[in-house]
């Protein structure tokens, strides 16, 4: 599309690559010299992979970062002057919207999590339609295309993160059709009969149909968007293509054989992507080579002092199964008592923000059940939980992993999980014994995981068995077969594959 495609009031920016997601590439933390700007905890997740994207161009003006920022309620809408960030790995540009704390709360604390979260993981009974502000919603994503549109060079690509931004594309397309404009989902995303509950459901698949591309972990999850987007909307569908051997595991709850590749809604053809995010497998390998982290590990073993450790690392959410987790270890507990002291469940559960007063129930739910079940089972020399309620640094937790026999991964939907692949890393490719759900997205491509169901207490309790018994050569097997899968298809494989589809050509190769 030529400059007189472009509508003569749009003032179009520097960048080639515009990144739009909730929030900054860093924390943003007060302090008494001023504000500073913090590295995330963890190197995985959507942050540190959407940063290796940006650090993939040599020049900095090419790629910008759209997030929010608190402003004064006088302020709505506010675009702050961009800013710099230094990295070790180069500078990082960041456009900030400006959104008071009211909104902030309406848009993402309320709206996002107490409406349209339990949809996605399709818990519909948790639907709350009278919490939710979608004015305020639709406000805060207008917002955003305005910062898009103030930043982003003439024809540039546009790539938009997770569903709390599924109008943007709409308010974008709008305002500049000259932008190539792409959406990746983070979450799963539930079949018509549970999305249909949205009484906002034909504006948000309009907005996401609206991009030239979208993305989502795993070809279930894409597959099931475009039954929504035709039977809600009426769009048609072409191009129909097998998933690939690495999402193609027969047999599982979340396999889907087949999926459609593109979409068309009043002459706008989607192209639809199935494409699991991957970790940062190197760093794990050096973090894991460390001697620092050997001995660290090492002291774990001999401070915790039982034959298996079991670890499951999360936080709190309902979605995440830790209530079903911790009743079937109490019941592993009363039906083998040969295990007294012998075993022990480290629990690392996460709360999230203040303020959300359904996760404040599950986490005074969580720490009470811990509470009952070490006070029944306990003895003198002997606590089977070990509960963590604050994060781990990643240096520890990678040690954690490598001490650990078992890693238990049970929620009851999750887009991917990370921490799965994590664990499989840390290990090395030696005896490490995943346990993992059949509603994780991340089974679809570890396959040699012992697979267990949350909603089924038979089920449950099976799997915790078949793990506890699991031959040392079985475990290294499997171990080393999920090893080589995921170091194969780690952080820069998803990297430069989503880059080539959204026909980005990075001046340096992306970060592994």
């Amino acid at each position: 599309m030529n400059g007189a495609d472009v509508p003569s009031r749009v003032i179009t920016g520097r960048a080639k690559l515009v990144i739009v997601y909730h929030r900054q590439p860093f924390d943003e933390v007060e302090t008494a010299q001023g504000v500073e700007y913090r590295e995330h905890k963890s190197p995985n997740g959507i942050i540190p992979s959407l940063r290796g994207v940006c650090r993939s161009f040599d020049n900095p003006d090419e790629a910008m970062w759209v997030a929010w920022s608190r402003c004064t309620p006088g302020s709505i809408g506010y675009l702050f002057e961009p800013i710099v960030v230094p990295t070790p790995e180069g500078p990082l540009n960041i456009q900030r919207v400006g959104l008071t704390p009211e909104q902030v709360t309406s848009f993402y604390y309320v709206t996002s999590k107490a409406a349209l979260w339990p949809i996605l993981h399709s818990f519909p009974e948790r639907f709350d339609y009278d919490a939710a502000e979608w004015e305020t919603f639709r406000e805060v994503n207008r917002i955003f295309a305005e910062g898009v549109c103030a930043c982003a060079a003439l024809g540039a690509v546009v790539w938009i993160h997770d569903y709390n931004l599924w109008l943007v594309p709409g308010f974008v397309r709008a305002q500049r059709p000259d932008l190539k404009i792409a959406f990746f989902l983070h979450t799963p995303f539930p079949g018509p009969d549970v999305f249909g509950i949205l009484p906002w459901r034909v504006e948000i698949l309009q907005s996401l149909l609206s991009c030239d591309r979208l993305g989502f972990h795993i070809p279930r999850y894409s597959q099931n968007f475009v039954t929504c987007a035709r039977a809600l909307c009426g769009a048609k569908a072409s191009h129909r293509v097998s998933a690939s051997d690495l999402l193609s595991q027969e047999g599982s709850v979340l396999h889907e054989p087949q999926f459609v590749t593109e979409l068309e809604l009043r002459g706008q053809k989607t192209h639809i992507d199935a494409i699991p995010l991957g970790i940062n497998a190197p760093l794990i390998h050096q973090i894991r080579e460390r001697v620092a982290t050997r001995k660290r590990s090492a002291q774990i073993r001999e401070e915790l002092a039982v034959e298996t450790v079991i670890l499951s690392v999360g936080r709190v959410d309902y979605t995440k199964g830790v209530v079903e987790l911790l009743q079937a270890f109490e019941r592993l507990l009363a039906r083998r008592t040969e295990l007294s002291g012998c075993v022990k469940l480290v629990l690392t559960c996460v709360p999230p923000a203040s303020g959300i007063e359904v996760y404040e129930d599950i986490q005074r739910d969580i720490e009470q059940r811990v509470g009952a079940i070490n006070g029944r089972y306990s003895t003198l020399t002997w606590t089977p939980i070990l509960l963590f309620t604050q994060p781990f640094r990643f240096d520890e937790l990678v040690a954690w992993y490598g001490a650990a026999d078992i890693c238990w991964v049970t929620p009851l939907r999750d887009g991917l999980n990370l921490v799965a692949k994590e664990f499989i890393v840390a290990k090395g490719g030696k005896a490490g014994v995943l346990v993992l759900s059949d509603f994780a997205g991340s089974v679809i491509e570890l396959d040699e995981a012992i697979h267990c169901n949350p909603y089924s207490s038979r089920n449950m309790d099976a799997s915790l068995d078949k793990a506890l018994s699991t031959p040392f050569e079985q475990a290294a097997h499997d171990s080393h077969l999920m090893f080589r899968r995921v170091c194969r298809n780690s952080i820069g494989h998803w990297t430069s594959e989503m880059m080539r589809r959204l026909g980005l050509t990075a001046a340096r190769r992306p970060a592994a």
